[in-house]
């Protein structure tokens, strides 16, 4: 890169860097935020509510797509840089002084989800009006090589994310950081944001945008233009299919393994988020190269590869993972039979937004222990009462919390706290041979991910024309990651509780990327190279394979 690239690509990542960091504080701190705003569910309920505050910062980012990229097409892609940045890094601050459930009841999880929703709203503008302004700025050679270094933001803002977590956690102890220090990352994101909006301000209004304007020929209406033919609604439809697919393994990889971790593996959130510290750092750098290696062969064969290696080695991963992780819980999973017998009627799903019903029923009762110690259970559906039976012990009646509570702990279950195996407290522990085989599975998949989520964004600048670009790709993009990846981790840990095993739920993301990946196969063109001048409003661009 140039003088002049360099400034404009490093001040674009700095920006995005800054948003991904606010918006990804809430997802590293999902068991904390549980427990604070939803303190009156049980467990798996506080994880599940949280993960869908998580989620709504992304079911309204279609809508700030619409909003967004609407006026990025039509007054330019600076001014909404500034003003997305504006409104997440006001809406972080905000959570860092939110009153909990404790204190206030019912209104703390509704201003929270008030301030995630205008964070979703702020980083869906984000990124459309990012992508398009990098891309438009790239030489065609390298522009997948440029889109990484934005692309890869979410991956380092994580991993900063993170740092500032444990910084805070050592400094104030982890008594004070679970009652109050969890906010102090929120707060200290006031600096960032002073010194991103200083730097944004300094640049300058993307060429092709500028010459579009001279010439007078911004999209009146870019929302209809985008749907303005059979061919363009197809296209969208494509980026919507890939957005979605590259979301399951981004927030499998990330939000979901980060939160499974801590609550199904019971390891500390030290050690988990040190480990995921440094495997983000490393997965910046491999998105990086992963667009770069997209401007060599194509955005097609890196793409398809992210998908189909995370579809087929998702379960022999994470099935490593946890018996390394927390072998004594790994153990009693396979070696142990649990079986509720309830009357199905009695047996409620555990999913309470308004906070209006109380789960005390036996079987209630029974699966709320069970899911708190991570226990794979099976149900039998009877007319009798609740009976559970663990190998060939079984319990019920009045004494049931206490009987199989004590049942579990005979059968080898880790019942009193959490695992042992891999424990990071100083920086030793990093060489430790469990940490480390579990950081390198854990960065196979952030691999994964990196090759999927890397090119799609270079890919999705590709195919649609300049006056509509940011409105074209930002409304199936958002609507696909709103929909899919925000969702995921809320969605896969109610089907873990409901089914009693966490690992089940792996199905759905497994078979929605294997569906996603046999669609983009026979839909999806290559644009390696394309000159984004050239793109019409008709014919979506594709270059023959020796085009540079």
């Amino acid at each position: 890169m140039n003088r002049q690239e360099l400034k404009i690509v490093g001040a674009s990542a700095v920006g995005t860097a800054f948003e991904w960091y606010d918006f990804f504080l809430y997802g590293a701190l999902v068991p904390v935020i549980g427990a604070k705003f939803f303190g009156d569910y049980s467990p798996s309920a506080q994880t599940v509510f949280a993960l869908l505050t998580f989620a709504a910062g992304f079911i309204v980012r279609p809508i700030g797509a619409l909003l967004f990229a609407r006026l990025t097409d039509m007054v330019g892609r600076k001014v909404v840089f500034l003003i997305t940045l504006i409104l997440m890094g006001l809406s972080t601050v905000v959570v860092g002084i939110l009153p909990t459930s404790a204190q206030i009841g019912v209104l703390a999880p509704i201003l929270l989800v008030s301030c995630r929703i205008l964070q979703g709203l702020a980083v869906s503008g984000e990124f459309g009006a990012a992508v398009t302004y990098v891309s438009e700025y790239a030489p065609r050679s390298q522009r997948g090589f440029f889109v990484g270094w934005l692309t890869g933001t979410t991956a380092l803002a994580l991993s900063l994310s993170l740092a500032v977590q444990l910084v805070v956690e050592r400094i104030v102890g982890s008594e004070a950081y679970a009652a109050w220090g969890w906010r102090v990352p929120f707060l200290v994101s006031i600096l960032p944001l002073a010194l991103s909006v200083w730097i944004r301000s300094k640049l300058h209004e993307s060429p092709l945008f500028q010459q579009m304007k001279a010439q007078g020929t911004q999209a009146k209406a870019p929302l209809r233009e985008a749907f303005g033919s059979r061919k363009r609604i197809r296209m969208v439809a494509v980026v919507f299919v890939m957005a979605s697919a590259q979301s399951f393994i981004g927030y499998l990889s990330t939000v979901y393994m980060l939160t499974t971790m801590k609550t199904n593996l019971k390891i500390d959130s030290f050690t988990v988020n040190c480990i995921f510290l440094v495997i983000m750092l490393i997965g910046f750098f491999l998105c990086v190269f992963a667009c770069w290696l997209s401007d060599r062969i194509g955005r097609r064969p890196v793409l398809f590869a992210g998908l189909a290696l995370a579809a087929l080695t998702v379960f022999p991963i994470t099935n490593a993972i946890s018996g390394t992780a927390n072998p004594e819980l790994k153990h009693a999973q396979d070696r142990t039979t649990v079986t509720i017998k309830a009357d199905p009627s009695t047996c409620s799903f555990q999913f309470n937004p308004a906070g209006t019903t109380k789960f005390t029923s036996d079987c209630d009762r029974a699966r709320k222990i069970l899911q708190s110690n991570s226990v794979t259970f099976d149900r039998v559906n009877t007319t009798g009462p609740t009976t559970v039976q663990v190998n060939d012990i079984e319990v019920s009646g009045p004494t049931l919390d206490a009987d199989l509570t004590k049942a579990l702990g005979s059968a080898g279950y880790p019942v009193k706290g959490s695992a042992t195996s891999i424990k990071i407290g100083g920086l030793g522990d990093f060489f430790d041979s469990a940490v480390l085989k579990v950081a390198l599975l854990l960065l196979l998949l952030v691999a994964y991910a990196q090759l999927a989520q890397g090119p799609a964004s270079a890919a999705m600048a590709e195919v649609f024309p300049t006056r509509i670009r940011a409105t074209a790709l930002s409304v199936p993009y958002q609507l696909g990651v709103g929909v899919f990846g925000g969702l995921l981790p809320a969605t896969m840990v109610a089907i873990g509780a409901q089914v009693g095993s966490f690992t089940t739920a792996l199905w759905y993301p497994v078979i929605a990327m294997a569906i996603g990946l046999a669609i983009l196969v026979f839909t999806l063109p290559e644009t390696k190279g394309v000159d984004l001048a050239d793109v019409t409003l008709d014919e979506p661009a594709e270059v023959s394979a020796g085009q540079n």
